[in-house]
């Protein structure tokens, strides 16, 4: 036990310290860092090319400077971003690549050019229709078209064999992350809701293959342990990510566990596998056409709901939670779909409106607690 809380304390602390973190894995591979602005990105491609994909996912700056080009009522994350951006803050990075899936994320690939000239962009467009062969077609396009600046960016050529190594060690990752979180529903005491979200996000930050064995000693450890009884309520958590790092927080003092998630920065980066294909790029592609019921993602059969409702069952959760991120439309365009599929369902929603930052969460915490005693 005592070389478990050891493992889940580095991974916590390596979530918690993001720069710090990202540092000392530089410093360790001996690699040079891209940005990856949400939500998917070819990470394989920029680590077959030599580089860190390091996820940047926003954080907790006071923004005086992004106003300057963005709105207020663009999301946080993408605000965060560029404020940290205009700051310097990214500075050390020999790149950034920005995927254009919605208006705000459009608007930075331009603003960025003339706001953080010192940080080479990358942008990249995904096809909206994604799942017929020229969806397919034009997106391997895409990721040759990225893996051509990636190589001009690091002076070496991305042969065949280091992008099959790469795209193994990625599937490895992913199928690590699906075992870890399917184990995780068992130990909602030792693993609870903030602390699965921290060992989560850590990987954003280190080279996969120093996290992968970490994680996989961590199921180990895990998986010889009895399953823990839980006396509290455990809920299905959806939207594009469950902080600031006080929402869990509030979870964790009221007993609330986080069973299973359809979180963008969570389980939406890892919940496929890479099934069908001939060659690394048309895998990478038919993962992105196979991605089903993610808001960012064209889906004409609007699967979202009947997605959470089987995790809800699978997992014997009490709700769901909707961390709904402000001023994120294609978020707030799917909310009134799959909520009256889960209402049609009996499943208890607790709605919470959230922003990366936020003056007070009491309110939160009072929605919180009424959401449980309505559980009973």
């Amino acid at each position: 036990m005592k070389h478990l809380l050891s493992l889940i304390a580095e991974l916590e602390t390596a979530a918690l310290n993001p720069i710090k973190t990202l540092k000392k894995t530089m410093d360790t591979s001996k690699k040079s860092a891209v940005g990856c602005f949400p939500y998917y990105t070819p990470d394989e491609l920029v680590y077959a090319a030599g580089f860190i994909p390091v996820g940047l996912w926003g954080g907790q700056t006071d923004i005086k400077l992004a106003d300057t080009y963005l709105q207020s009522f663009c999301c946080s994350i993408m605000r965060e971003n560029m404020e940290q951006g205009m700051r310097g803050q990214y500075d050390f990075l020999s790149a950034i690549i920005i995927p254009t899936y919605c208006d705000t994320l459009k608007c930075i690939c331009e603003n960025w050019k003339v706001a953080v000239p010192q940080v080479p962009l990358i942008p990249m467009v995904y096809p909206q229709n994604r799942k017929i062969q020229a969806g397919i077609d034009y997106l391997v396009s895409e990721y040759k078209r990225v893996q051509e600046i990636l190589e001009d960016l690091s002076g070496e050529k991305v042969t065949e064999e280091s992008l099959a190594s790469s795209f193994a060690l990625y599937e490895e990752y992913r199928k690590a992350m699906r075992e870890f979180t399917a184990m995780a529903v068992h130990y909602p005491i030792t693993i609870n809701a903030k602390t699965r979200q921290l060992i989560i996000k850590a990987a954003y930050f280190m080279d996969k293959k120093d996290y992968v064995p970490q994680l996989q000693e961590l199921c180990r450890s895990l998986s010889a342990l009895p399953y823990e009884k839980f006396a509290g309520k455990k809920v299905v958590m959806t939207g594009i990510m469950a902080e600031p790092a006080g929402l869990l927080d509030i979870f964790v003092q009221n007993n609330v566990a986080v069973a299973a998630d359809d979180l963008a920065d969570s389980s939406r980066q890892f919940r496929l596998e890479s099934s069908r294909g001939n060659t690394v790029y048309e895998k990478m592609a038919c993962r992105i056409a196979d991605q089903c019921g993610c808001s960012l993602l064209f889906d004409a059969e609007k699967e979202r709901g009947q997605l959470l409702v089987d995790l809800v069952k699978d997992t014997g959760s009490d709700g769901i939670v909707v961390a709904m991120m402000k001023f994120c439309d294609p978020e707030e365009f799917d909310y009134p779909i799959y909520k009256k599929e889960l209402e049609a369902a009996n499943i208890p929603i607790l709605y919470l409106e959230i922003e990366q930052k936020m003056d007070s969460l009491e309110q939160i915490r009072t929605r919180v607690q009424s959401f449980i005693e309505m559980l009973g």
